[in-house]
């Protein structure tokens, strides 16, 4: 699914009124009747509701939910303000249509206002600022903004939080924004629902389908998107019933150390249930039972150290992938260098790999073009320096990806591929249980395999990473949240797929 900026939204709903000969008052009342429907099925018409609107378009929708809801029994308690004695057409237009209700909870605050007691056993209803706004909230806004963050009640806002921005808030005050228990967004998420610290003002969000111009979509471009079933789907090849193991690919897995030995055999297991031919792991000698016990597909390669990893070999019949559990011994930084300087092929880098290289951080230069990189938060600022926010790290990891010609995989609650040609890919499958020890070493093994079955980097890394957080969404159906392990993950694998490929 693609994702869009404020301004191609915009541009998106002026093709549809032109394409389907409607009016943009049309379209309006389409996106409040999603609105109404949500409200009439959350709540019943008893329900004390005080509905605040903007002198925008979102005041628009505000307006028409408004009237929709009485409509159907509700008596909400209805603000306009319209300070600047300045409405857009749209809002105007369902403000008289409210007028002529003659509805008498409904106020219009052009100069004074007071504010009605509110409580948490109350419903708010944002509609002061949607996508139209600029800047941020100012003046008695701000304080409007606060005080409904602060009473307690239970807020909606209409497509947007009022004083977020869709696409960039790095300038943006977050106490100044309504914060929402429930964001009911239109047609798309926006990219800002993306990023840890918008969280508190977004709560649960849903999107609204308001039937916007397919053809208008499909010619609108986008460097970001959401991945879904349907393209996952799509994406996997079927397997020739005449193959051999050979056809999907020899997978070299450099993982472990002394008491790390588990970290080797997840992402070895989780390479095996995602497909790949063969698996041979590269391990010290005091892992070499527990993976011969754990995992008998694989083969176990011994370094000839006992506790750490001394020498990496590259061999051009194996994709590899490196860093699970090796740590960041001396030794193993060393051989780590050693391999990337004589490595030609795209690799996947994870974990102590990683922490190796941010240890000398010059040795990002010699990443083989097209690998993979796997950083969660931390591991991600050793490399790239520290950030105050998802959003600054965004911006430095499209940077990186570009110009070290590497796909980035950004782990956390939502899952950024980041491409070299500057596109992102946004994965949304997943939960907080996956939140333990060994969730990323399944990860590593799932896209290495992909990426030994011949997927191009960046395919592998999207692929890998819908189908590791679906993995994770089964096992917590099995075992719930606070229980599941990364094990649990690498056994869930294989329903993961096979859901894929058998759901439309």
């Amino acid at each position: 699914m693609k994702l869009f900026t404020a301004n191609d939204i915009r541009t998106i709903d002026a093709e549809t009124i032109k394409a389907e000969g409607i009016t943009s008052l049309n379209l309006m009342e389409r996106a409040a009747s999603a609105v109404a429907f949500e409200v009439i099925s959350r709540w019943a018409p008893s329900q004390r509701i005080v509905i605040f609107a903007g002198p925008g378009n979102n005041g628009g929708d505000a307006l028409a939910v408004a009237r929709l809801l009485i409509d159907q029994g509700f008596r909400p308690e209805v603000v306009l303000f319209n300070t600047k004695g300045t409405l857009s057409p749209d809002c105007e237009a369902n403000r008289d249509r409210l007028n002529k209700m003659e509805y008498e909870a409904f106020q219009e605050v052009t100069k004074s206002f007071k504010m009605p007691e509110i409580s948490s056993s109350d419903v708010v209803i944002d509609g002061l600022f949607g996508l139209g706004l600029s800047s941020s909230l100012r003046g008695g806004y701000t304080t409007l903004a606060r005080t409904i963050s602060d009473s307690g009640a239970y807020v909606v806002s209409i497509d947007m939080p009022s004083g977020l921005f869709a696409d960039n808030n790095s300038t943006n005050i977050r106490n100044n924004i309504v914060h929402a228990n429930l964001t009911l967004t239109f047609q798309f998420p926006k990219l800002a629902f993306f990023f840890r610290e918008n969280n508190e003002c977004l709560g649960q969000w849903k999107v609204l389908d308001i039937n916007l111009n397919s053809d208008a979509i499909r010619r609108t471009p986008s460097m970001h998107y959401l991945i879904d079933r349907r393209g996952v789907k799509e994406a996997l090849r079927p397997r020739n019933p005449f193959s051999d193991k050979n056809d999907y690919g020899r997978l070299l897995i450099v993982a472990g150390s002394l008491g790390m030995t588990g970290a080797a055999i997840l992402t070895a297991r989780a390479a095996l249930r995602t497909g790949v031919g063969l698996v041979s792991v590269h391990a010290p000698g005091c892992c070499y039972i527990p993976l011969q016990t754990a995992v008998p597909e694989a083969i176990v390669d011994q370094d000839k150290d006992s506790c750490h990893t001394s020498e990496i070999i590259a061999d051009k019949r194996y994709t590899v992938a490196l860093g699970p559990g090796i740590s960041t011994h001396p030794l193993t930084a060393t051989a780590i260098e050693s391999f990337l300087r004589q490595a030609t092929s795209p690799v996947v880098l994870d974990a102590d790999a990683l922490n190796c290289i941010a240890e000398h951080r010059s040795l990002l230069n010699i990443i083989p073009q097209g690998s993979i990189i796997t950083p969660h938060q931390r591991e991600f600022d050793r490399l790239f320096g520290d950030f105050y926010n998802d959003e600054e790290r965004f911006g430095r990891a499209l940077e990186m990806a570009k110009f070290l010609k590497i796909v980035i995989v950004l782990k956390g609650h939502y899952s950024f591929v980041f491409r070299p040609d500057g596109k992102v890919f946004i994965n949304n499958t997943g939960n907080p249980g996956m939140a333990t020890a060994g969730s990323g070493d399944v990860l590593t093994g799932i896209i290495a395999a992909l990426l030994a079955q011949r997927y191009r980097s960046d395919m592998a890394a999207s692929l890998g990473v819908f189908i590791h957080g679906l993995a994770g969404n089964i096992a917590a159906q099995r075992f719930g949240e606070w229980s599941m392990t990364a094990g649990d993950i690498v056994d869930c694998v294989a329903p993961a797929i096979k859901d894929i490929l058998e759901k439309d």
